[in-house]
Formats: C-alpha cells, structure tokens, sequence
C-alpha cells in the first residue's frame, strides 16, 4: 500500500522530545496523516503536542484525563473513519523504539482488500542483546501461553507497531480494553474470528533498559494474563461444575429403588457386577445431564455464542471422538509402554482438555454471521 493511504496512529502520554523527532522523520516519508492521541498528559507537557499540531499533515487530538492506551487508540480509529478516507492504519509508540522503516515496512506489506493485522516483531531470541532480560522472559510465557491456548505463534504479542486496513477499524471500535490490554484483546479478536496476523521482522530498539515505558508491570500484566487465560479458566471452571453434577446424579440414580433392584436379562452384566444395570443406567442418565448443561454454559458463558448453527451435533461429535481418543491412545500407550493405565489417563485427558477447549472455541462454537 502507498504510504499517502496510510495514517501512523501514535497514542502519548508525557512524551518527551523523543516523539516529535520521531513525528519530523514521519513527516518525511510522506503518510497521508500522523495523528497524535494526547492521553491525558500534563500541562508541561502540551507544547510539545501543539507544536506537532502546527506541522503539515499532523493532528492531535486530547482525552481531559488519562485513560489509556485502548481508549487512545480507539479514539483515533474513529477519526481516521469519520474525517478521513485513508485505506490503511498503521499504529505506533511514542517512545522512540518504532523506526520509521519499520512502519514503512509493514505500510508496503499491507493489503487493503482484505482484513489482516500485521504485527512488527522484535527479536526476542536468546541471540538478542537489545532486549532486557525481564522483558525476553516475559514476551516469551505470553508467546507460549497464547499459542497453546489460541493456536497462533506470535513471537511478539505485546508489539505497539501494527497495520491494519480500513473495513478492520469498525471491529477495533469494538474490541474492549482502555489500557495496554487492549492490545491483546485484539490478538484474541482476531484468533476468534479466523482474522490472519502476520508477523514482520523489524528491528529491537530499547532505550534506556525500556525505563520510558508506562506499562505497570504488576497491574498491566494482571489485565493482559487475565484475558488470555479468561476464556480458558471459564471453560475449567464449567467443567468442573459439569463434573460435580455428573459425580452426584450418578451417586443418587444407582441407589433408587428403581434402578438398584432393576435386573435385565443380560448375562454379561450380572458377571461385572450384581447391580451393573443400575451403575450403566447411572452413568448415562448422569452423563446426558452433565453434558448437556455443560454444553449450556460453554455456549452462554464461556465463548458468549447467541447462534452457531449445528453446534449441538458439532459437541456431540466431539465429546464422542474425545472419548474413542482416550480410550484407543490409553490402551495402546499402556500395552506400549507398561505404565499404569490411570497414569497414562490423566496425562492424556490433560492434554485433550486442552486440545477439546481450542475445538470448541474454533469449530463447535464458531462464530456466525451477526454475533
């Protein structure tokens, strides 16, 4: 995309001289806008964003207060849709840290014809010498954590350089979060939506250990931990519940007169066990029951779906293959390896656990049209 169709959305908060270098080197490579969100900074700090505001092709506009990163973002999507008719967004910090060959680069990358987020991507390997320790470590369990839950490998999720074309601005509107957790909120939006993200190497700049930064290390990594884990735990959480409910009606079907003295004409049965009528009918009754709220409140409250046509048979489907599966792999892991079959159980259900949450979310409980 040529870059006089692209805006460099920059949201600040006390900025230093950093920032209207940084705007002076955008002026340069001829964008079609550089907006400026003031985030509530102080007073001392407003000659800096009126000096911006007088250059050519630069606006800022100011929130009173501070409200955060998202906010800032979002108020400048909207009026990059409302006063402009630019194709493509590229967003950026203000620190100093987002060279403008980078943003360049991710500019020529973008398609405006379809809905893609480009992420630039620092180097957080081991070989990086940039990059401080804390901050390698931390990108790296975020990177991990959300490719396991999500699906996508993104070797930097908390990366403020991204591009994003026009018709995406009307769902970033959308996207909840007034802070830095906004930024991953999107991520999630759109891993949810089947919306490619693709990553652009682009190079590692830290200034000053990264000391510059406004992100709370404590506070901040709390909001983001809590969205990307927030569906999962949800989903744990169901579980278990779908768990007591199926443990407590099967303990009180098989000790009702009816089916405790129940006896049908089944050989087979009355080998295992004098009351194996009541135990199956048990844990069938109690089984359908378990499922079925359990299907309920993944619906309702885990993934939020007002409608997902055939969802009902896609859960079928996957609670029976869930089970052939940790039958088959059980029994060929034990007769392979000699271990305990109970051991071997609880390692596989852990790992299918996982893998029945990202099916859910991806296939049973895929998005339609209108929600």
């Amino acid at each position: 995309m040529d870059r006089k169709n692209c805006c460099v959305l920059i949201p600040s908060l006390d900025p230093d001289e950093k920032l209207p270098a940084y705007v002076k080197e955008l002026i340069k490579a001829q964008y079609g806008l550089i907006l400026v969100v003031d985030d509530g900074s102080s007073a001392d700090h407003q000659p800096i964003f009126d000096r911006i505001a007088s250059w050519p092709g630069c606006q800022v506009l100011h929130h009173e207060v501070n409200r955060g990163k998202g906010a800032a973002l979002r108020t400048g999507f909207a009026y990059i849709l409302e006063h402009t008719d630019l194709e493509g967004v590229i967003t950026a910090d203000s620190d100093g840290q987002h060279t403008v060959t980078d943003t360049a680069k991710l500019a020529e990358k973008l398609d405006g014809s379809k809905a893609e987020l480009l992420l630039g991507s620092r180097d957080f390997s081991r070989h990086s010498t940039q990059v401080p320790p804390k901050s390698r470590l931390g990108n790296r369990i975020t990177s991990g954590v959300f490719a396991l839950l999500y699906g996508n490998w993104l070797p930097d999720t908390q990366t403020g350089l991204r591009a994003m074309s026009r018709p995406m601005l009307h769902d970033c509107l959308e996207i909840t979060g007034d802070r830095f957790e906004y930024e991953m909120n999107q991520l999630i939006w759109c891993s949810r939506h089947h919306i490619p993200m693709t990553v652009v190497p682009i190079e590692t700049v830290y200034h000053n250990e990264n000391q510059g930064t406004h992100f709370h290390p404590v506070r901040d990594s709390w909001r983001i931990y809590k969205l990307i884990l927030g569906n999962f735990l949800r989903f744990t959480y169901a579980s278990l519940i779908c768990w007591l409910v199926d443990f407590v009606l099967f303990t009180l079907l098989k000790r009702i007169p009816f089916l405790a003295q129940l006896e049908l004409d089944t050989p087979w049965l009355h080998a295992l066990s004098q009351s194996a009528e009541a135990i199956l009918l048990a844990t069938a009754i109690a089984r359908v029951c378990s499922a079925t709220l359990n299907f309920f409140l993944n619906k309702g409250m885990v993934f939020h779906i007002r409608k997902s046509k055939g969802a009902v048979w896609r859960y079928i489907a996957l609670c029976i293959a869930v089970m052939l599966v940790s039958g088959i792999t059980v029994s060929a892991l034990h007769a392979l390896l000699g271990i305990n079959s109970s051991v071997i159980k609880l390692v596989v259900d852990l790992i299918l656990f996982v893998v029945n949450y990202r099916i859910q979310r991806n296939w049973v409980f895929a998005q339609t049209e209108g929600d």
